[in-house]
């Protein structure tokens, strides 16, 4: 865990913003080469004109998720904390919802397929959340509870773990979310190689993603509880699982429905051979 590369005179390069920027063009990256290999090229150029509107609204609804959903007691004591994102606390949820109300009002602007757009947007934000979960861990956020054994992560001085629980060894959850979202991404190039209804992708990330971040969550020592022993991220991740399960299903009816029967393409009486 490192915070700062270096300085430069006064100014501090961290290691979040730094890492931050290169998840954010790394899964930008992953998602112009998924549209070119996909034979969505089509696509290419209004991935490149979003891009600008998605990092800012995706920064935008991730610090107020973070702010409002996770850590309001804290942000309500410290006020003149709320901009300081280049300290940590950016809720992936909420940035992934932020950015998705942008492609909303982008697609419905110039006319575009949504479920197209969203099934190649899907790998690239699996690669960019796993390089963010290791801003995370530079930074000493996004931690664990204590494991009250003699393994776990240890952080240095300086950091929100270290100074919540000491030098307690923590579960390391921001460290095998990363990992998990890796598996998550392989799993779906493998199940790219075959056809799926459109939208599909997309469902098969909404469920993944928020199925593993629930059942991580329980191990994650840096965000208030409320019913059920649930934190913020657990009351997100549900809804998202049940609305990625709708969606699965709502795609599979439309193809079929749009999909002719056999008996539709066969060859009607009386028709010439």
């Amino acid at each position: 865990m490192h915070q700062y590369w270096f300085w430069i005179g006064h100014f501090p390069v961290r290691a979040y913003s730094t890492i931050f920027a290169a998840a954010f063009l790394l899964g930008l990256g992953a998602v112009l080469y998924f549209a070119r290999a996909d034979g969505k090229s089509e696509y290419v150029p209004h991935f490149w004109n979003m891009a600008p509107g998605l990092l800012i609204g995706g920064l935008v609804g991730a610090r107020f998720w973070q702010v409002f959903f996770f850590d309001w007691p804290y942000y309500r004591q410290n006020p003149a904390e709320i901009p300081a994102i280049w300290h940590g606390g950016l809720s992936i949820q909420g940035g992934v919802t932020g950015a998705f109300l942008v492609a909303l009002w982008y697609v419905w602007r110039h006319r575009l397929d949504l479920w197209v757009m969203a099934d190649i947007v899907a790998p690239g934000l699996l690669l960019g959340q796993s390089i963010g979960r290791d801003a995370n861990l530079m930074n000493g956020d996004a931690f664990g509870d204590p494991t009250h054994h003699d393994f776990g992560l240890l952080y240095p001085e300086g950091t929100l773990a270290r100074m919540t629980y000491g030098d307690q060894p923590l579960w390391p959850a921001e460290v095998w979310e990363g990992q998990a979202d890796v598996i998550l991404f392989a799993l779906l190039l493998i199940l790219k190689q075959r056809r799926w209804p459109k939208g599909f992708l997309f469902a098969y990330y909404l469920v993944a993603y928020n199925a593993v971040r629930f059942l991580l969550e329980m191990l994650r020592g840096d965000s208030p509880r409320y019913l059920f022993h649930w934190d913020a991220a657990q009351w997100t991740a549900a809804p998202l699982v049940l609305a990625g399960l709708v969606l699965a299903v709502y795609v599979f009816w439309r193809d079929r429905r749009r999909t002719p029967s056999p008996a539709e393409t066969a060859e009607r009486p009386g028709e010439p051979d």
